[in-house]
């Protein structure tokens, strides 16, 4: 079947990308996860000493020159450079071939900040050399919208083409979005995902004012311990994670190898706080029950979740006791792990990069660890899968992505079988 009982579209998940601290492409960034190495280490993109927290989850090894060129590297922002690149890979992996079908395929890719080092670079010139030193290509490098209009340029992609804001579910609400684009028929192919590039002295300093990173300097592979009693912020990382959505039909039309169908997408608001969300994680869990919903799947069908798990002492209780909420007695038996114990907190990027990890343990039928996890906080008592992957039985699995403001988006992605 190429259409759901209520006659929407399928949305096959045909190619993946991905730029993160753990590798500069999916598989070596999967292979990390699998391994359950840390990418987390001092920060070098900048002098840090003067701040509280000096460390972050920084792309390393990666070559801004080769993916737009010399004379472009000050003209565009890195999430612009790290989107192009995730960009790329997801489409050369997908197979699709853009140019005959380039009016009905879009690009929606998401940033929480977009140019941040763009802006601040422009008001330190400012600052010190008055307004003839501020470059005229500030403005549009710097704009959150830039990385999906740059990828569309790159791609030829001339179908709907925006950006998503939404904090922390920025990008996983731009996944969500791209879904129902293809769902009803109105494109036939979508990139869709993130990227963020937020480790600059006023991105740092900024979380640091409101004690939200972690400061635990002099051992950052173990900073980010999500769900554990010692946690105490999350750790900045950087980077981006692309997918290329496509119609089920399309898809196997052109023979595409499809690792997944995006089954459901949940969003909603918590309506209640700036940055702190509810006690009870009500939000959260309408999120995981509206996206279970619009999949038709129940709750003793989910086999794994990808965690916000931010390592942060409000969300990681709070997104436990969502998780309790929507499932019920099956909470308890589904393992849960958080990836940003490993790559760090990529903002507006972390969604897309929890959903390209989350379709590669569905292909693997393998869960990745939380690291870090020594002892789980007495709030925290579900099956976080610590410090070691297993083999697992995956065929309906959620990524959860939450954001400042009470931005809540929950993604339900099965096995190419239908799960």
């Amino acid at each position: 079947m190429s259409s759901t009982g209520n006659g929407q579209l399928r949305v096959a998940v045909t190619g993946l990308g991905a730029v993160t601290p753990l590798g500069t492409d999916a598989a070596s960034t999967w292979d990390a996860c699998r391994s359950g190495r840390s990418g987390i280490a001092t920060i070098t993109l900048f002098d840090a000493s003067p701040l509280p927290t000096r460390i972050a989850g920084e792309v390393k090894g990666f070559d801004a020159e080769a993916v737009v060129g010399k004379k472009e590297v000050r003209r565009t922002s890195r999430c612009s450079q790290l989107a192009i690149a995730a960009a790329r890979e997801a489409v050369a992996d997908s197979g699709l071939d853009i140019a005959p079908i380039a009016d009905d395929v879009g690009v929606l890719v998401a940033s929480g900040i977009g140019g941040l080092e763009i802006l601040e670079r422009g008001v330190i010139a400012l600052h010190n050399g008055g307004p003839r030193r501020v470059s005229p290509f500030m403005c549009p490098s710097m704009i959150a919208d830039m990385p999906a209009g740059l990828i569309a340029i790159d791609t030829g992609a001339k179908g709907v083409n925006y950006a998503v804001v939404s904090a922390c579910a920025s990008s996983a609400h731009a996944i969500g979005e791209a879904a129902e684009w293809v769902r009803r028929g109105e494109a036939t192919a979508i990139i869709a995902g993130g990227t963020e590039a937020g480790i600059t002295p006023i991105g740092i300093a900024g979380f640091d004012a409101m004690l939200a990173l972690s400061r635990r300097n002099d051992e950052p592979a173990r900073a980010s311990r999500p769900f554990d009693k010692d946690r105490d912020g999350f750790v900045m990382g950087e980077g981006s994670g692309m997918l290329v959505l496509e119609s089920w039909e399309h898809a196997r039309a052109r023979g595409a190898r499809i690792y997944a169908e995006l089954v459901g997408y949940g969003a909603t608001a918590d309506a209640f706080h700036i940055t702190a969300p509810p006690h009870d994680g009500d939000g959260a869990k309408r999120s995981i029950l509206r996206a279970l919903r619009r999949a038709g799947r129940a709750t003793g069908d989910v086999d794994y979740i990808n965690a916000h798990g931010t390592s942060t002492p409000l969300n990681d209780s709070a997104e436990t006791r969502a998780v309790k909420a929507a499932l019920g007695e099956a909470a308890g038996t589904v393992p849960m792990s958080s990836t940003k114990s490993m790559h760090g907190h990529l903002l507006g990027a972390a969604g897309a990069v929890e959903a390209v990890i989350t379709v590669l343990a569905i292909r693997d039928q393998f869960v990745p660890p939380t690291i870090n996890l020594d002892e789980p906080d007495p709030e925290c008592d579900l099956d976080y899968v610590p410090n070691r992957g297993r083999n697992a039985r995956i065929d309906l699995a959620l990524s959860t992505s939450f954001g400042f403001g009470g931005h809540n988006a929950c993604l339900a992605i099965a096995g190419p079988d239908g799960g």
